[in-house]
Parts: C-alpha cells; structure tokens; sequence
C-alpha cells in the first residue's frame, strides 16, 4: 500500500516536478553537423509482437542479431506505436503528428482515394533537405495512388508492396499484390516467399551505393503481416512454426545489414533502429505472435495493440546494455531523426513527438509526457507516467473509466479507478485539454 501512495503522491506533483527536471537537465538540442550527422536504418516490422524476440522474452524464436543489437545499444521497455494498426501507425512515424492530424486515423485499402497529404512532412523530406540520400524498401500503406507514393514524399528510391500483402484478393479489385520499383509495378503478383531476401538486397545495395553521403534507409517489412511467407533457407527451420520461420529470417536480414554497413566501414556512425508498427493479430493464432505479459494485440488500444518492442543502436553514441522504462513512442521518431541530422523541427505545425535522444543515449531522464492512445478517429486511453486511463472502449465493459498502474500491473487487469478519483479527473482533464488541439471527429462510411 505505502508503494502505491508514493506513486500516486509522485503523479500528483508531475507538473512541478516536470519543470524541475527540465530546469535540471537543459533544453540544448543534441545536434551535429552535417559532416557527422549520422546515417540511419529505421527498420519496422508489420505486426509483431512485443514478445516476439529473445531479447522480449521469446523462447522458441531465435533472434541472435536483434538480441545483439539489444545488447550493442538500448532497449525500451515502454515504446508505443500511435495507432494498433498499420497505415496510421506509419502516418504518425514519418510525420511526427497523431494520425487523427494526418488525417489517416483509419487503414486504407487498395485504389482508396486517401493517401499522405502533400502538406504533411516526412522524415524523409526532412532527412532529404539536409543532404540525406532517402530509400523506402518495403511496406508501405500510405496510399498507392502515384502522388502518394514514397517518391513524392521525400524518398529518392522505393522498392516494396504500396499496401498489405492480403490486400491483393478482395472483390473487384486486382487478385494480386504488386512490388514496385519507384512508380512502376516490376511483379504482379509479387512472390512473397523471396520479399524479406530481396528488401533486404534492396537496403544493402542502396547503402553501398551512398556510401559517401549520409542516407537514410526506411526497411518497413512486410512480414510478419499474414499470409506469412518465408524463403527455403528458413522455412521449416524454428521451433515455433512458420511465425517463428518469418521472425527468423527478419533476425537475418538485420544481421546482413548490419555486416555491409561493417563492411563498409559504415557501423559506427550509423544509428541502427529496430521496432515494429503495432502489436500482434492474436487471431491467427499459431499465424500470430505473442503481446507475453501485455493484454489483448492488435487493433486495440491494450498494452499488447500498442506497446511494441523497441531497440537504438549506435557505437560510441549509446551505451551497451541500456534499458530505457521511460515510456516514448514512434510519434518521436520525428523530431529525434531531424535533430541528430542537424535539422529543425517545424514550428508551423503541431508536432506530437518530441525528441529523445536523452534517452538514447541514457545521459538524461526526461519528463513525463501524456501518451494518447487512439483508436481510429476516437481517443481512447491516456499514459501519462505509470497510469493508465482508459474512456470510451468501444470493448466491454463499458462506461466508466478504467485506470491502471502499468508500473504494477503491466497486464491491465486490476482497475483501480475507484481508489485514484483524483487522478482519474486529472488524466480525463488532460485528455479534454488536448482534445481542444485536434480537428473535430468527423462522420466516416465505409472504410
């Protein structure tokens, strides 16, 4: 009981103690020059799950590349996706903003008319305005009209599928799912078996191509998104079946990926980022992976829809062995990408991420900063330290709001909301607050 009165008198005084903090630590933005700036490999996977690696506590899928990139850098133990599922969890990676501003709160679907507005800005632009050659190899899902390609957006290569790799055999539609080199289809129907193999021949060649110039290399995986698929070299070969077989030949290409940047004597100024865009689909079964401790995967706004894993690597830069608990999220990609580029963040906009390279590279603490978990266009759940508030779950049970301590409870399963009155109405104002921030939720048909 004394443990929980500290936290809840801890939460209370956030707001003095964040300006204390901030006061303690400095605001100085870490920023290198364009000659140092670093190049950087965002690698995201498509629906795994928070305990799909041995580093997250997988047990039958052996991982050795990611778990040493685990050990080489820092691993976060509280990341968040922006969304539980895929096209607005991407939005909110490149652009920095909740995909509700995006405008892209829902999945698109093969010849929707939506797509990434031209008015939004990439990493990739960004990256790009400061010298950065820019790859996307991969998924993409941010709409497969010509100008919502990668190429118009901020990417001077693409190769990948435009959107999910079952979206090829819906009604009156196309019965195939294309790969694309830049704006041109080069494969219909795309053999699904060699995607990991090739996007991961794609990333290195593309590497070695820019060799002198910093670059940027976004490798959003296709897998393990069903119909899973893998090559000969994995399939049959992981205790955990062709799930496993998928994760496994992910856990390769990273490791050849980051054997070309050693070879290229590339390694040590090159920031190795590894995540994944939402949690597992549970209802696939063995065809899915695993949220472990985390509730539910998904499509929900649980820990296990949203909480992905989550590891920073960058020799000399990140400390070995580091373990983050400070939740972020890939809103923060954003801002954290441009500012270790040596660009700025732009202020004619609202920027949801913040940056964090302090807890990359462990100097600092930061803050506690309000994480809003949105399903669709409905906000749903509020973070802000270790609570947790749910409102307005569309899942029962209903009505009230639901509060969590994650720090104790990292299953959700012991609502405490009748205990914690105050925080609850602290975290509900919160949440009306910055609601005031957003654009009024519209009425959607269809998709």
């Amino acid at each position: 009981m004394a443990d929980t009165r500290i936290r809840r008198r801890d939460f209370l005084k956030g707001s003095l103690a964040a300006v204390a903090a901030a006061s303690l630590l400095g605001e100085e933005a870490f920023t290198l020059s364009p000659a140092t700036a670093p190049n950087i490999v965002l690698i995201n996977c498509d629906d795994a799950g928070y305990s799909d690696f041995g580093c997250y506590g997988a047990e039958l899928i052996r991982t050795p590349n990611v778990d040493a990139l685990a050990a080489g850098g820092i691993k976060f133990t509280d990341f968040y996706a922006c969304a539980p599922v895929c096209t607005p969890s991407r939005a909110g990676l490149l652009t920095g903003r909740y995909p509700v501003r995006v405008g892209l709160p829902r999945v698109l679907f093969p010849k929707s008319e939506k797509g990434i507005s031209d008015s939004e800005i990439t990493i990739a632009q960004a990256l790009k305005s400061r010298g950065y050659a820019t790859a996307c190899i991969g998924k993409w899902h941010l709409g497969d009209l010509p100008q919502y390609l990668p190429t118009r957006h901020g990417f001077d290569y693409y190769c990948g599928i435009p959107y999910s790799n079952d979206m090829g055999n819906r009604p009156k539609l196309p019965k195939y799912v294309p790969l694309m080199r830049n704006e041109e289809i080069i494969e219909a129907p795309v053999d699904q078996d060699t995607l990991t193999r090739r996007y991961t021949q794609e990333a290195i060649a593309f590497i070695k191509q820019n060799k002198n110039k910093p670059f940027f290399v976004y490798l959003p995986h296709t897998m393990p998104h069903v119909p899973l698929a893998a090559s000969d070299r994995f399939r049959g070969k992981s205790k955990r079946g062709l799930y496993g077989d998928v994760i496994e030949e992910i856990d390769w290409s990273l490791g050849e990926i980051r054997k070309a940047l050693a070879e290229e004597g590339l390694d040590k100024n090159t920031l190795v980022i590894f995540t994944s865009d939402n949690g597992p689909w549970l209802s696939q079964g063995e065809n899915g992976g695993s949220a472990g401790p985390l509730r539910d995967g998904k499509m929900t706004v649980f820990e296990g829809g949203m909480r992905e894993p989550f590891i920073a690597y960058w020799p000399g830069r990140i400390r070995p062995g580091g373990i983050c608990r400070q939740p972020a999220s890939n809103l923060d990609m954003f801002p954290t990408l441009v500012t270790l580029a040596g660009g700025k963040v732009p202020t004619d906009r609202i920027i949801d991420g913040r940056n964090i390279t302090k807890l990359l590279t462990g100097s600092a603490k930061m803050p506690d900063y309000p994480f809003y978990y949105y399903q669709m266009e409905t906000l749903d759940a509020i973070r802000y330290g270790h609570y947790k508030l749910h409102i307005n779950r569309k899942q029962k049970p209903l009505h009230k709001p639901q509060l969590y301590n994650l720090d104790l409870d990292i299953g959700e399963k012991r609502n405490i909301a009748n205990q914690h009155p105050d925080i609850v109405a602290d975290l509900l104002a919160r949440i009306e607050k910055f609601k005031k921030t957003m654009p009024p939720e519209p009425v959607i048909e269809g998709n």
